[in-house]
């Protein structure tokens, strides 16, 4: 196995390099101190896993995370951290990002993430799970609109964004070449379709409660 740990305090980095060492047979480590490197080095080497701090000078980890998923690379990530800093954390996960550690935490919990991640499994440190809790059930609501966003028509659909733009029915026909009736009919059908009451602003509430889901809109 071809490992990266890129790190920019080498007591640290020297203390993950023994550590893996001693878990892993045929291992071969890439050392780097600073995010530049680091990613230079993940394009010429392809290592299958990549340790990366979050905070590093040059790119932080989000931002390799983020270039490897770019650019379709191969190498997974495992992000190791000081904080429980939730947002940061979302967006690595956001990013590709298959494990989390704290680095309070490395010496207990990294060899097995790396057996998880090295069988393409998702793993997150026990003292991480509680930053991951809203993210679950964001995952959980997104997927529920996707099914029934199934359920609507082309039109609808193209309705139901300019609804989400504030559009009203007049201005939404112009849009689609359609009457202002028309637009009222495809409204009341994707209240329908979405088990919603048939009153005028049902749907308006409807989406300003799901407001941070509405990217899913863009996935049609």
């Amino acid at each position: 196995m071809k490992l990266l740990i890129a790190d920019d305090h080498p007591i640290f980095r020297k203390g993950l390099i023994e550590l893996i060492k001693d878990s892993f047979k045929d291992l071969t480590i890439i050392e780097c101190s600073d995010g530049a490197e680091a990613f230079a080095k993940i394009r010429s080497e392809t290592p299958e896993i990549a340790l990366l701090d979050i905070n590093m000078p040059m790119k932080n980890g989000l931002e390799i995370a983020q270039e490897i998923q770019k650019n379709d690379l191969n190498t997974k990530v495992i992000i190791l951290t000081m904080y429980k800093e939730k947002e940061m954390l979302l967006k690595a996960m956001e990013f590709g990002a298959y494990g989390f550690v704290l680095k309070d935490f490395a010496v207990n919990e990294l060899t097995n993430c790396i057996q998880k991640v090295l069988l393409g499994q998702k793993y997150i440190g026990p003292t991480l799970k509680e930053s991951f809790n809203d993210y679950n059930v964001l995952e959980q609501r997104k997927q529920l609109l996707l099914d029934k966003f199934k359920d609507l028509s082309t039109t609808e659909l193209k309705t139901l964004k300019l609804v989400s733009q504030n559009k009203t029915s007049k201005e939404i026909g112009e849009l689609l070449f359609l009457t202002e009736k028309t637009v009222e009919n495809y409204r009341s059908k994707i209240c329908q379709k979405l088990n919603l009451p048939p009153r005028n602003n049902s749907l308006i509430k409807w989406l300003t409660e799901n407001k941070e889901l509405l990217t899913t809109l863009n996935e049609f």
